[in-house]
């Protein structure tokens, strides 16, 4: 790391993040060119990052993997969580290489220029990881220049300015502009995305940010899925004649978004009718039953994340994308904690104890994986009848 002080590149550099506290980091851009600030975050999974650069979730941020070799699968059509990119830069360990998999169909710098997403290859994650353990997730510029110029005096400024996510409803950039069915199951080798029977169980998700495998998720265990916008009404969601509401995970601030989705969210528990969120929805169940949610240190990112359940003390290995939590101290006395991580004992889970309604602050979808957490859909379709 170095101080921004010239605007040269050292030789071969042609990537550039400068964080906000004023560090530079070098290394080699891939991907589209241009600069993009937001917060910097690690993800700590193996596999899965092209659902991870189009989680919604992901908004206004920029992605630092782990793990050292991303982009040697390469890319496809199918493995995306949403129409379009929603991370804003991924920084990488080694250079991408050509890719090596039956699927792909695209090399990941080409799908990263397609799509106007910069990457940086060459940087020592590792260092990034901890300073982002230590001194929290930093709110940074990310560039790529193919020339070697970058004015960072300005790059910098751009960094300090930024507000962070802090306050900021995302949920409304990313959401869908009109209501719409769904109807695609899940995935299988040999035959792609299934499209079974329509379900017999209606379900209105609320689209905070939602990605496409909860939506295959809640099809394969007979739900007939009705999306709406993040701003729908109750009066929205209910001409639908609705047997279960889900709640769904989203970017940004949840005390924010909490503004307008809350007021709805508590006129459907009055209804005494099923409801399921995970992650933003999550939070957002618990600001309706008058909990606090808070920003995190570092936030939980990536396909291995350990939860317990309390009910048996099973372990699950979760996949997590979340820098804010439910604050579990202010959980009223109806909602009872179901999961806690097994990292720092956040709340990753409650159910009311009065009516069917509960949410998890992990992923169960599984994309990217693991899969020990499908049964909360099989519950929720449960809950329906």
């Amino acid at each position: 790391m170095a101080d921004p002080k010239s605007s040269r590149a050292p030789s071969g550099a042609t990537g550039v993040l400068v964080l906000a506290s004023g560090e530079v980091v070098w290394g080699r851009g891939f991907g589209a060119e241009g600069q993009a600030v937001g917060e910097v975050c690690f993800n700590t999974a193996m596999t899965g990052y092209q659902e991870v650069m189009t989680d919604p979730s992901y908004a206004g941020q920029i992605i630092n993997f782990t793990f050292p070799h991303i982009g040697n699968v390469g890319t496809n059509p199918e493995d995306v969580e949403a129409l379009n990119p929603h991370a804003l830069g991924a920084i990488v360990r080694q250079d991408v290489t050509d890719p090596s998999n039956f699927r792909s169909t695209q090399h990941f710098d080409s799908w990263m220029k397609a799509n106007g997403r910069i990457g940086i290859s060459g940087i020592d994650t590792r260092a990034l990881t901890r300073l982002i353990r230590v001194a929290g997730a930093p709110n940074a510029v990310i560039a790529h220049s193919a020339t070697g110029d970058f004015d960072l005096p300005t790059l910098l400024a751009r960094a300090k300015a930024w507000a962070g996510l802090e306050g900021m409803d995302l949920a409304k950039d990313v959401t869908t502009l009109q209501t719409y069915g769904w109807d695609q199951g899940l995935w299988t080798r040999g035959s792609g995305y299934a499209v079974p029977a329509k379900g017999s169980k209606k379900v209105v998700a609320v689209d905070y940010g939602i990605k496409h495998n909860i939506l295959r998720n809640l099809v394969d265990v007979g739900c007939d899925v009705t999306i709406v916008p993040a701003t729908a009404s109750f009066e929205d969601i209910m001409a639908h004649a609705p047997d279960g509401l889900f709640l769904s995970n989203g970017p940004g601030d949840p005390a924010a978004t909490g503004v307008y989705a809350v007021p709805v969210i508590k006129q459907w528990l009055e209804t005494k009718k099923p409801l399921f969120g995970i992650c933003l929805g999550h939070q957002m169940l618990g600001l309706a039953v008058g909990a606090k949610t808070e920003k995190m240190h570092q936030g939980h990112r990536g396909a291995n994340h350990p939860v317990k359940r309390l009910s048996d003390c099973t372990v699950e290995i979760t996949s997590m994308n979340h820098g804010f939590a439910v604050d579990a101290a202010t959980l009223p006395a109806n909602a009872e904690a179901t999961h806690i991580s097994l990292f720092d004992g956040s709340n990753c889970g409650f159910e009311l104890a009065d009516q069917p309604a509960f949410s998890v602050q992990y992923h169960p979808e599984a994309s990217p994986g693991p899969q020990d957490s499908h049964y909360l859909f099989e519950k929720f379709a449960g809950m329906m009848g």
